[in-house]
């Protein structure tokens, strides 16, 4: 019996198989894609064995459904009779932005589900993988799964109906801070530095920045004050964010992407 299977092995799907893999060894852990050059990539990196979704359905612990939320119905079919020859059903976990607990595991027969949103930068240890287990999900369950999934970086359990709140914040957050990290490049060009200088220098003081407050544990409002002397460059810069909106464009964009993440559960 395989540790894991990974059925859809994209950006978020092939990254937490690399994570597995990391916790388990590659032996242990069986992908699934359509595209066979994700999957070698996965077996020459990790060693990652590639598989048929029925092999994955009758022979991993925990089977990782990372598919999209509009075709999970489909997969569902796919994977029934093979799941149903099992005396002991594995976990299912799905990642389908949007996709209820109670949906997927009537999709699947009444099936054992734990709820995950993951964020890219568990590819280097420093994410965040929100997670809420569905009925019938076991402690033991639950300590396989963390076990697996620890390399990713912080592991935090919600309520369900905390999930997709918490996604747009983490899940889609990566993608607001690299257009901040642009933004920041730009700015550094525009006063005269190299590109990648600018570059360099614009990651690692966002790097450095939330290290300082994770670590001192300090609120962000309060690490922007001791930074802000009175009248001096760093105030003027912070006036004329405020002044553009920038705090309330980062609001917007996280209630954006949660009324996304709810229409495309309805889809």
């Amino acid at each position: 019996m395989y540790r894991a299977g990974f059925i859809g092995c994209g950006n978020m799907g092939g990254t937490l198989a690399a994570v597995a893999a990391k916790s388990v060894g590659g032996d242990q852990i069986l992908t699934l894609d359509h595209h066979r050059e994700k999957l070698e990539a996965l077996h020459k990196a990790w060693g990652c064995i590639p598989a048929t979704a029925e092999k994955a359905a009758k022979e991993c612990r925990i089977l990782f459904l990372g598919v999209k939320p509009q075709v999970m119905g489909k997969l569902a079919e796919e994977l029934r009779e093979p799941l149903k020859s099992r005396a002991a059903p594995p976990l299912l976990v799905s990642m389908a932005a949007g996709l209820s607990i109670e949906t997927v595991s009537s999709l699947f027969g009444g099936a054992r589900v734990l709820r995950i949103m993951p964020n890219t930068p568990a590819a280097v240890g420093e994410g965040v993988l929100l997670y809420a287990p569905g009925p019938g999900v076991t402690a033991e369950d639950e300590a396989d799964f963390l076990e697996l999934m620890a390399p990713a970086g912080l592991c935090a359990r919600l309520p369900e109906e905390k999930i997709d709140a918490g996604s747009a914040v983490t899940g889609c957050g990566p993608a607001f801070v690299c257009l901040m990290m642009e933004a920041m490049t730009e700015a550094g060009v525009r006063c005269g530095l190299p590109r990648a200088q600018a570059r360099t220098f614009a990651l690692q003081t966002f790097a450095g920045t939330a290290r300082l407050a994770l670590e001192t544990g300090t609120d962000p409002a309060e690490l922007r004050g001791a930074v802000c002397s009175p009248a001096g460059s760093t105030i003027e810069g912070v006036a004329a964010l405020e002044a553009h909106g920038v705090r309330y464009a980062v609001m917007e964009a996280v209630d954006a992407a949660l009324r996304r993440t709810r229409e495309l559960g309805k889809s």
